[in-house]
């Protein structure tokens, strides 16, 4: 089965609590069966430039046998991560159509049909943030990710507020977007270790590992990496140096699927807990991420697959959230439809 055709769209969808928009490069794989596969990444390119670029990625990859996945990664063409992710996205969801099989059994099989999520909450004021939190738990969220603003005693305001609105019913985790340098983080980190945070991700303004564990050393808060990880190598210098408990893996950033799995078998060997995480989807990425949950324990948490907060996506039927679970779409491939008229509805001009 080969490849011959291959379209890109960029769409942006808002989101319905006014947080950021979620801007997508969509993919679309054609295949001389007549079949096609989506994916779908957070590149944010111009519109004016994608008739180029896809000119130029069409003669790279037409003829090929959509099964060589693994020789995608050795594309100078595709040597940006989250370009390489989308087209093995898109690929994944060929092989499982042309197979007639959902994605999760290609690597395995369900091991859940359902996976805990976890919703994360914009960047507001203390109080706001704290109903938008207790809204959140009653549609039975509860894992729930805050935002920092990089004002630390903003942040803790807003930590102090959620937890007075919901209380225990919701696992706090804490997203410092590398916004705090050593000695902040530090405070950050005192005035949390009696709160019950479950983790505080990338507190550093530097995406150094080491540093990561030195903080670690000195505080009692779980904390996880994100940012700093772009691939199996560095989950196993986190792992060697005792940086974090945990670790996020962002398909944008280490590149797709594959990379993602070699990321989760290495934390899982290494006694570090993998949890996937991701920017804002349409819906196509969201679907891959709860296949990938499925396939396995290794990213056994609450699991960060951000489409539920959108306005809309571009899917006929998208999976919904229920009491903190998303449903692992059933269908081949990524087991989703998109619905063309609402990628049309949705491109940017």
């Amino acid at each position: 089965m080969k490849i011959n055709d291959l379209e890109l769209y960029q769409v942006g969808i808002g989101q319905a609590d006014g947080g950021e928009t979620a801007y997508s490069l969509l993919v679309r794989v054609s295949t001389t069966a007549g079949l096609e596969g989506w994916g779908e990444s957070a590149l944010h390119w111009r519109s004016g430039e994608l008739s180029a670029r896809r000119e130029a990625l069409l003669a790279v990859l037409a003829g090929r046998n959509v099964f060589d996945i693994e020789e995608l990664h050795t594309l100078e063409a595709l040597n940006t991560a989250p370009l390489r992710s989308a087209v093995e996205m898109a690929l994944w969801d060929l092989i499982g159509r042309r197979l007639n099989q959902p994605m999760c059994n290609l690597w395995g099989g369900y091991f859940r049909r359902r996976v805990p999520v976890s919703v994360r909450l914009a960047c507001r004021r203390p109080q706001q943030t704290a109903y938008v939190a207790r809204e959140r738990a009653d549609q039975g969220f509860h894992t729930q990710t805050l935002t920092a603003s990089g004002q630390p005693e903003n942040d803790l305001a807003m930590l102090s507020a959620v937890r007075e609105m919901v209380g225990d019913r919701v696992e706090l985790r804490f997203d410092g977007r590398s916004h705090y340098n050593l000695d902040t983080a530090c405070d950050l980190c005192s005035s949390q270790e009696f709160e019950g945070l479950q983790f505080l991700i990338d507190p550093l303004k530097v995406h150094d590992l080491y540093r990561l564990a030195s903080l670690g050393r000195q505080t009692s808060v779980p904390l996880a990496a994100w940012r700093p990880i772009s691939g199996p190598s560095e989950v196993m210098a986190a792992v060697r140096c005792g940086a974090a408990p945990y670790v996020v893996v962002d398909l944008d950033q280490v590149g797709g699927i594959l990379p993602a799995r070699a990321c989760a078998a290495v934390a899982a060997a290494g006694g570090v807990n993998a949890i996937l995480g991701g920017r804002p989807s349409v819906g196509i990425a969201a679907a891959a991420l709860l296949h990938l949950a499925a396939a396995g324990s290794t990213f056994s948490g609450s699991n960060e697959i951000p489409s539920q907060q959108l306005r809309d996506t571009v899917l006929s039927d998208p999976p919904e959230a229920s009491d903190g679970m998303m449903t692992v779409p059933q269908g081949p491939g990524l087991g989703v439809e998109v619905d063309r008229a609402k990628v049309e509805r949705y491109q940017i001009a």
